[in-house]
């Protein structure tokens, strides 16, 4: 006795949708009728051989002669039948299943540039030329992963050569005697600022890699996003004082439901953008307002901002934009930012114009019975 869930298996099996791609069969209407009259052409003959063979009156005389006769053109008929039938499965499936084998195989060596060519001429869909585009599509898929793989290793290769060959240089030039302390206080704290940039480089690289790998969602409990809030900005205190920059602060209470680890990482790299990016005696603002369900947190600076072209590309991995930018940072902080509120599920705008600072809006739902 066959379970419900096996019976309705079953019959979503029989009944599934068809692919709205396919207008065409295996085997065309046309190519059924040409079988069909081929097959009908060849009975015709053979009985009007049979009945001249009655008229002939060789049926009474001639009887094992006559069969196997028509034994002859049976055998004769079907091998034709065979042939045309072996031809149209040539056509239509061998050659396509064995071009595609060849593609696959060329893709398995690391060839993603192979794309094959539709096999119809009528423009038609079949369930042939429909796997045809969806292995076109995953080939350029696979090309796209591939490029984006070899770009992801050739920058992140660069951005570590980089603070590598500072510490080489000026720890090769502390050998030397005729250092005086100012100079070789200078060459120690610069060792340290790029030692710091490595190490930060590293830290977010892992913490991206683990982000995109994460395949346990997220715990979500409810906590005082203000809260949450002041402290990440009071970490970056030292910071803003050092740089003269005046911060502003209006935080109203608002308790979330998300996970607490992933939205520190996005107060962190947001504000420390913030922070690197506005020159000394520059301001910051740090708002949460609530809104129809929502609390949105506003974190804007007077920096040197971005233009529409950045903007497009400010969460790509490594981008950093104009040269203004990439002076500091290493391109990976608002990809972890995006990344972790795509996790969670919130959402992040973005403002700016070039020159006139830049306003990072995020968009979170306020916990229920709040």
């Amino acid at each position: 006795m066959k379970s419900k869930t096996e019976s309705k298996s079953r019959l979503n099996f029989i009944f599934r949708k068809k692919d709205s791609r396919v207008n065409a069969g295996y085997m065309s209407i046309k190519q059924y009728f040409l079988l069909f009259f081929a097959e009908a052409a060849i009975n015709g003959f053979h009985m009007v051989i049979f009945q001249t063979f009655v008229r002939l009156g060789m049926i009474e005389t001639n009887v094992q002669f006559v069969i196997n006769i028509l034994m002859g053109y049976m055998l004769g008929a079907s091998a034709l039948l065979m042939l045309l039938t072996a031809a149209v499965r040539h056509v239509s499936w061998n050659r396509p299943m064995r071009r595609m084998s060849e593609a696959a195989r060329n893709i398995a060596r690391g060839d993603f540039s192979v794309r094959i060519a539709p096999f119809r001429k009528d423009g038609k869909k079949d369930f042939v030329e429909v796997m045809v585009d969806d292995f076109n599509t995953m080939a350029g898929e696979l090309e796209s992963i591939e490029m984006l793989k070899n770009d992801f290793i050739a920058t992140v290769s660069h951005e570590i050569k980089t603070p590598l060959a500072v510490i080489q240089n000026y720890a090769t030039a502390l050998q030397s005697n005729t250092l005086g302390p100012e100079e070789r206080s200078e060459y120690i704290k610069t060792i340290i600022a790029s030692s710091q940039k490595l190490s930060g480089l590293v830290s977010n690289i892992l913490k991206l890699n683990k982000l995109e790998h994460q395949e346990i969602p997220p715990a979500a409990v409810p906590f005082d996003v203000s809260e949450q809030l002041r402290r990440c900005a009071l970490a970056f205190e030292d910071l803003w004082e050092r740089k003269n920059i005046k911060f502003d602060a209006d935080l109203e209470e608002a308790v979330v439901c998300y996970d607490e680890s992933m939205l520190e990482i996005v107060w962190d790299n947001l504000i420390a953008n913030a922070v690197k990016f506005t020159a000394p005696g520059g301001s910051i603002s740090l708002t949460l307002k609530k809104s129809a369900g929502f609390a949105v947190a506003l974190i804007s600076d007077s920096g040197c901002g971005m233009d529409e072209e950045t903007q497009k590309h400010i969460f790509d991995k490594f981008y950093q934009g104009d040269s203004s930018r990439s002076q500091e940072g290493n391109g990976l902080g608002l990809a972890l930012v995006k990344k972790a509120l795509d996790i969670t599920g919130a959402k992040i705008s973005v403002t700016s114009k070039a020159g006139q600072g830049a306003s990072f809006s995020v968009r979170l739902k306020i916990a229920e019975n709040a």
